[in-house]
């Protein structure tokens, strides 16, 4: 398998194109890299910090992991001796975690509400019950199939993608009769425009929805919030607030699909921490 192909089928095009560049230069400082020592390695990394920024060393980095998963995969290594590597150069949360949303205000996002469209009802407290009772992705949401759903058993499978592992999750009771109802009637509608569609959610005129339509939708709830309502910070919201009420991090991790614990761990804030994040926000003299 080449290299190329082998990113390709975890990542996206723009990734892709940007880690190949990284390894490739990589490769030309060091002419067989499967047999360099992890010593090697991290003097490249103190080369690379004191060349670029943090965010451009954390990125080399990830390319040279994913490297070295390509040639365990093809049998030139046999341990990935990158895979340890942290970075923590200019470390800040790019998690506003002072203005995610309470339990009570994602409750807010599952009430009730009258569509333009009736044959859309369903469908989009489908969207808005995934997006805050599974914490997905809008991209996991575009892309989900009839055949990821398991209703008897009351799971959802989520496909992994570059950046997400692949996971399966529990739906809840309301879920599991909304699912029923909207595949038995609405969505049987709308498939009769096209009814080689096998995506689970679909627009008025059948075909499978796009970003651009959840995220729309989500945009439609903005009023009566004074926060900023996002599909993002939905998601973020859930994941930090499973942490604050006790879960598990590995569980925590698993359900948000994160490929790395210290991604699940950026959610985490002491009292302490909370109190300076406000003050540094809020501060007047700011």
């Amino acid at each position: 398998m080449e290299l190329e192909n082998y990113l390709q089928n975890e990542l996206s095009e723009g990734t892709v194109k940007n880690y190949l560049y990284e390894i490739q230069k990589f490769r030309r400082h060091y002419r067989n890299p499967e047999k360099i020592s992890y010593q090697n390695l991290m003097e490249y990394v103190e080369l690379l910090r004191k060349n670029y920024n943090p965010q451009s060393v954390k990125r080399t980095i990830y390319a040279i992991k994913k490297y070295y998963d390509y040639l365990i995969t093809i049998g030139k290594v046999k341990t990935n001796i990158a895979g340890n590597i942290k970075i923590k150069d200019g470390k800040e949360n790019p998690i506003q975690l002072q203005e995610l949303l309470t339990e009570k205000e994602l409750q807010k996002l599952l009430e009730l509400r009258k569509e333009r469209y009736p044959i859309l009802e369903k469908r989009n407290q489908i969207i808005m019950s995934l997006l805050v009772n599974q914490a997905l992705l809008v991209g996991d949401i575009e892309r989900l199939k009839i055949e990821d759903l398991d209703l008897q058993n009351a799971k959802i499978k989520v496909q992994k993608t570059g950046i997400t592992n692949e996971r399966i999750l529990d739906l809840k009771a309301e879920q599991i009769l909304l699912f029923y109802q909207y595949l038995k009637d609405d969505r049987e509608k709308m498939k009769e425009k096209r009814p080689d569609n096998f995506y689970f959610l679909l627009n008025k005129l059948g075909s499978a929805i796009t970003k651009d339509d959840i995220n729309y939708l989500v945009s439609t709830y903005q009023k009566g919030f004074t926060k900023k309502i996002t599909s993002v910070k939905i998601r973020q919201s859930i994941i930090k607030l499973k942490l604050d009420q006790g879960e598990n991090l590995r569980k925590v991790q698993y359900f948000a699909g994160h490929k790395h614990a210290d991604t699940t761990e950026k959610y985490k804030e002491t009292g302490i921490n909370a109190l300076q994040t406000a003050i540094n926000q809020f501060h007047p003299i700011k």
